[in-house]
């Protein structure tokens, strides 16, 4: 019988989870920005501002995420500086910009659901009890990869309950 120890076992589910744990996957920010920008134009405080209510919680992109995001909106000409009166850069989308931004739509709208779905359970107070309920099965499933080592058919047997709640509540 296959027995994993359990700091080996923990760094497997950490690694295999680490894309979740990140906010934005690859190329999202870019497209969320270029979305804020296709609203108004934008300087980049706005955007910032725009992206922390999105996301909710205590997330705020720093300025060493959004300006090379902007920067690498600009290089690729899909979206332009303007000067303003006080001498601000204030960003606007160009055609390409509504172009690329119209190609990737379904991302976009995938990123803003996914957002305003968290926000959601995060502050409304109905869901407060799903809320409560998520981290209780995260907590649980910590400490028994922590305290237990888990053989394979355990581990298949935990995941394949969590897969039917999941098709349970779908079905709802």
């Amino acid at each position: 019988m296959f027995a994993m120890p359990n700091s080996n076992l923990i760094e497997n589910i950490e690694s295999a989870s680490s894309p979740r744990k990140r906010l934005f996957e690859s190329g999202e920010m870019k497209l969320l920005v270029l979305h804020f920008i296709a609203q108004a134009p934008k300087f980049s405080y706005d955007i910032i501002k725009d992206v922390a209510v999105l996301v909710g919680g205590n997330y705020k992109p720093s300025t060493g995420t959004i300006y090379p995001t902007i920067n690498y909106l600009e290089e690729h000409q899909y979206t332009q500086a303007e000067l303003s009166a006080d001498d601000r850069k204030q960003y606007r989308i160009t055609p390409a910009g509504l172009q690329h931004l119209e190609e990737n739509q379904e991302t976009v709208k995938k990123v803003l659901d996914r957002f305003n779905t968290r926000k959601q359970i995060q502050s409304n107070e109905h869901y407060v009890d799903i809320k409560r309920a998520m981290e209780n099965l995260k907590n649980s499933l910590r400490l028994k990869i922590q305290h237990t080592e888990l053989n394979p058919e355990q581990i298949l047997e935990i995941s394949g309950k969590i897969d039917q709640a999941a098709v349970e509540i779908a079905r709802m």
